[in-house]
């Protein structure tokens, strides 16, 4: 029969075993979530892991996901090995020259071979794998071919406002790694705290923090799962923790008000503590993405910004002339902090509402826009951005933002939803941009805001946030209408653990 491997025999003559196409049915495709992209089902007994079986690799760069995955499955780490044994999982570069993310999943033989063009995508492969024997254990024959839709697919954490601790984090990292997440952005700087050790600052950092020690750690674990830690030190606004310190930095109305956690950007001193701390923390945050923040600077939610803030428009227009604006200034801050850590050779994203419209001076064209809502004054719609031929982030806040005690409009959303009704277009409230500009959209991050700290405990946002982390992934890996109902995926989710 074809594809059996196998030559007919004659009448009567018996076979030294028995053809997988008259013994087993078609394979089915694999459960796992993501769900993969392809299978091709094939006839034969799967592969399961048993005592004494091996992982081995083909490339010494494999290593790590080797090791990983043999401790997962009970296997036997061997190393760089030649030879093919049946129970083998093997792991191996190559596969041309596309996808780093993608990779192939083979089920032959009684063996599994995972081949990828880059480690990530190898990574992924034993992740598949591992869900297989999870939910089912057995890996069913046949080839998975799999890549993702967007190459960012992401989780942000506030813990400026609520402390997590290291390990929460860490579990977190592993769980992320498990469904093929590559991004963790940190949000650490804020008016409520400033959660991490400085040592060129150390007057502004709170009592409850995270250590560079700890968070070595969380980088070096979250990179050997693929996943990049993204720095967000806030400013202009969202700096009181830092100006606590610094009271002689605060932003002050015409009148002497102090507003609470903006700074006053016409004075050299405050570009000088925020640089301070980019400079700093690039060297601890090692991955290639950057997060300014850039929103909501109270200056600008004044009805008359230079009539409010005469110390700003005076400097503006020392800079950029007579007819030099708040705004103006704002945006010459929101680049000069975006050179300062691309210096560092770091990719920058800034929220939307950091973007401001008819200024003189125009947002550096790097510039990623991380898009989280429609709804600050003057909000401009999202093709706004992408028609300028800008990348841009989805952190739709109708959807992906789990903000602690449900303050304001907020919901607590819900992975049904996500699942059904979100995608990557789906960049403000509920309605698609055009399909034209989805190239430009990079991907997505589910987050969590800590707006109310003590609203959930640790254990409670976990748990609150587990379903839509798996619909969120879903829909960056494969955007498309998943197969399974929403009851099925839930089941799988708990099958899968």
């Amino acid at each position: 029969m074809a594809g059996t491997g196998t030559e007919p025999t004659a009448p009567g003559t018996p076979s030294a075993a028995p053809s997988p196409s008259r013994s087993y049915p078609l394979s089915k495709t694999p459960r796992t979530i993501p769900a993969v992209r392809s299978h091709t089902p094939e006839r034969g007994p799967g592969w399961r892991p048993r005592p004494g079986a091996r992982v081995v690799v083909a490339d010494p760069a494999l290593a790590d996901e080797a090791r990983l995955t043999a401790g997962e499955l009970g296997l036997v780490y061997a190393g760089q090995k030649n030879d093919a044994r049946a129970g083998d999982v093997r792991l191996a570069l190559g596969g041309g020259g596309g996808n780093r993310e993608s990779y192939t999943l083979t089920v032959r033989d009684g063996r599994v071979d995972i081949t990828g063009p880059g480690e990530a995508g190898v990574f992924y492969g034993t992740r598949t794998l591992k869900q297989e024997v999870r939910g089912g254990g057995t890996a069913p024959e046949g080839v998975v071919r799999d890549q993702p839709a967007k190459p960012v697919r992401g989780f942000m954490l506030d813990i400026a406002r609520k402390p997590f601790t290291a390990s929460w984090i860490e579990d977190r990292i592993r769980e992320l790694g498990d469904l093929k997440f590559n991004e963790l952005g940190l949000h650490f700087s804020d008016d409520q705290a400033f959660r991490i050790e400085s040592d060129s600052h150390p007057e502004i950092v709170s009592p409850d923090h995270l250590t560079k020690a700890q968070v070595k750690k969380i980088v070096a674990l979250a990179e050997s799962r693929h996943i990049t830690v993204v720095p967000e030190i806030d400013s202009p606004g969202h700096l009181g923790a830092a100006l606590a310190a610094h009271p002689d930095l605060r932003l002050r109305k015409a009148n002497g008000v102090v507003l609470r956690g903006a700074v006053d950007i016409s004075k050299d001193a405050s570009a000088r503590l925020v640089d301070d701390l980019l400079n700093e923390y690039a060297g601890l945050f090692t991955g290639g993405r950057w997060h300014l923040g850039g929103d909501e600077y109270q200056a600008l939610m004044a009805r008359d910004p230079q009539a409010s803030y005469p110390q700003l428009a005076a400097a503006a227009q020392r800079k950029y002339g007579p007819g030099g604006t708040v705004a103006d200034l704002t945006t010459g801050w929101l680049d000069d902090r975006a050179a300062t850590v691309r210096a560092h050779g770091k990719t920058v994203r800034a929220w939307n509402d950091g973007f401001f419209r008819g200024t003189s001076v125009q947002p550096d064209p790097s510039l990623q826009v991380a898009y989280w809502t429609g709804k600050e004054i003057g909000a401009r719609p999202p093709a706004e951005y992408l028609s300028a031929g800008r990348q841009l982030l989805n952190y739709n806040d109708e959807f992906l933002y789990y903000v602690l005690g449900q303050p304001q409009t907020f919901v607590y959303p819900t992975g049904q939803r996500i699942y059904e009704q979100w995608n990557p277009r789906v960049v403000r409230g509920t309605t698609a941009v055009p399909a034209r500009y989805d190239g430009q959209i990079l991907g997505g991050s589910f987050a969590v805001w800590c707006d109310f700290p003590h609203a959930q405990t640790q254990g409670q946002v976990a748990a609150g946030i587990r379903m839509p982390l798996r619909a969120t992934v879903q829909k960056l890996w494969d955007p498309g209408r998943p197969a399974l109902s929403w009851a099925d995926f839930r089941k799988l989710a708990d099958r899968l653990g």
